[in-house]
């Protein structure tokens, strides 16, 4: 029997119906919630012919496992874990313009949702994290990225400073995010092919991971705190990125 999990969230559900409509297997939502925004998509699930289950809210609490699930959660056909081999085919889908978001063991589901978010939001060709020390795809990672887990490809790469060499090999100018660089995000030149690396939560990059960057770069920071929330500063620098290739 093939492996399922569980995807909760409007937005998470929605973006599966979207993109992955054959991996529903049932769905249970909270008695009850007929709004505007459950209604479309309980109407296009029982289209298709999936279950859906409605319940009290403590039934579902309780399946949710104490996730934010807004009344709908999905059992659903376990997504496929992307690897190095589909790192390649994204490459040559970019056209030698890649856009590259690599995370160095950025360990909590939420930083993770957060990251893919914005990484969507900035068109970001894929994710990249090592399969070890680094949170997966997780229900909550699901619900905090909006929808987001569902299109942006998470690749899950054995060796994280091989695979950084390799990419330099194919022309990409990898950049590393750390608070000790000297030259600052918006005095480097970001318009080619690009991979944006960001630390862990409170550590940083790992040495190896430092030293296969060819430039490191920081937030230049006005007020009293040292350092961005990973997720937060992700953002500033991929829209940077953004801005430059635009202007």
């Amino acid at each position: 029997m093939s492996k399922s999990e569980l995807i909760y969230g409007i937005h998470a559900v929605d973006a599966t119906l979207d993109n992955a409509p054959e991996r529903f297997i049932e769905v249970y939502a909270l008695k009850g919630r007929q709004d505007e925004r459950m209604l479309p998509i309980i109407k296009k699930l029982q289209k298709m012919g999936v279950s859906v289950q409605f319940m009290q809210r403590k039934a579902l609490d309780d399946k949710a496992g104490g996730g934010q699930h807004q009344g709908i959660i999905a059992r659903v056909k376990a997504a496929p874990v992307l690897n190095e081999g589909d790192l390649d085919d994204v490459l040559k889908r970019t056209e030698g313009q890649a856009f590259l978001l690599i995370l160095d063991g950025v360990t909590d589901p939420h930083n993770l949702g957060a990251c893919l978010r914005s990484a969507d939001a900035a068109g970001v060709d894929a994710v990249i994290v090592p399969k070890d020390k680094s949170a997966s795809l997780t229900p909550t990672v699901r619900k905090v990225a909006c929808g987001a887990a569902e299109s942006m490809p998470l690749i899950q790469v054995t060796n994280l400073a091989r695979t950084m060499r390799e990419l330099q090999d194919q022309g990409i100018w990898i950049y590393g995010a750390a608070g000790e660089a000297t030259q600052t995000l918006y005095q480097t030149k970001l318009t080619g092919p690009v991979a944006i690396v960001m630390g862990a939560e409170g550590k940083g990059l790992r040495r190896l991971t430092r030293e296969h960057c060819d430039e490191l770069v920081s937030l230049p920071m006005a007020g009293a705190v040292s350092s961005l929330n990973v997720s937060v500063a992700t953002g500033v620098c991929l829209f940077e990125v953004v801005r430059q290739r635009s202007s």
